[in-house]
């Protein structure tokens, strides 16, 4: 198992957020690059970077930052990058700062065909970031009132928490694509959602 400590980026911030809500941010540095050292210097063999205004708005907000972590850890240990990463030429100029993984979450679902052609243009660089609880696929931009969408299961061959590596549509023809996933635990029912 590969633990990757997350460094969640909002206004140029490490933050946290409650269930998603980007209202309740709660502040853990205001210097995120030596938060990223912080995480080399203690041995971490990955880093998660979200840029979470991104991930609201579309598009990279917190770029600039980004590329500082990169300058500052990115020889010491693989990056990766997820939030806002809707289009190639994002991930080339992420690619090309130094990041190793780019991970695509809200495009991923709501434009398989985007997922599939981030796979062929950057074959091992490409993570595909879904959370899941109650059994859905939970995300930003992606919810309903409830705060959970349930995707079409032949879209994704249906990926939930009881399927989580279900075979991967044919067109993505063998390119390298690695899955994340966070399932949520419910000590109410001791089982993973």
């Amino acid at each position: 198992m590969l633990i990757i400590p997350a460094i969640d980026l909002k206004d140029g911030r490490c933050v946290r957020l409650k269930q998603g809500d980007m209202s309740t941010a709660t502040v853990f540095s205001d210097d995120p690059v030596a938060m990223a050292q912080h995480w080399a210097a203690q041995g971490a063999r990955r880093l998660h970077i979200v840029d979470l205004n991104g991930a609201v708005a579309g598009r990279p907000k917190n770029e600039k930052v980004i590329r500082e972590m990169i300058a500052a850890v990115g020889e010491q240990v693989p990056i990766q990058v997820g939030g806002g990463i809707r289009d190639l030429d994002t991930i080339e100029s992420y690619l090309d700062a130094g990041v190793t993984y780019i991970v695509v979450g809200t495009a991923a679902v709501k434009n398989p065909g985007f997922l599939s052609d981030a796979c062929y243009a950057f074959p091992g660089h490409i993570i595909a970031g879904l959370d899941a609880k109650d059994g859905k696929v939970a995300g930003m931009k992606l919810t309903d009132s409830s705060g959970d969408v349930a995707l079409d299961r032949a879209a994704w061959g249906g990926i939930t928490a009881s399927n989580p590596f279900p075979p991967l549509p044919s067109d993505f023809g063998g390119q390298y694509l690695a899955l994340r996933f966070r399932f949520y635990y419910n000590p109410d029912k001791s089982e993973l959602e």
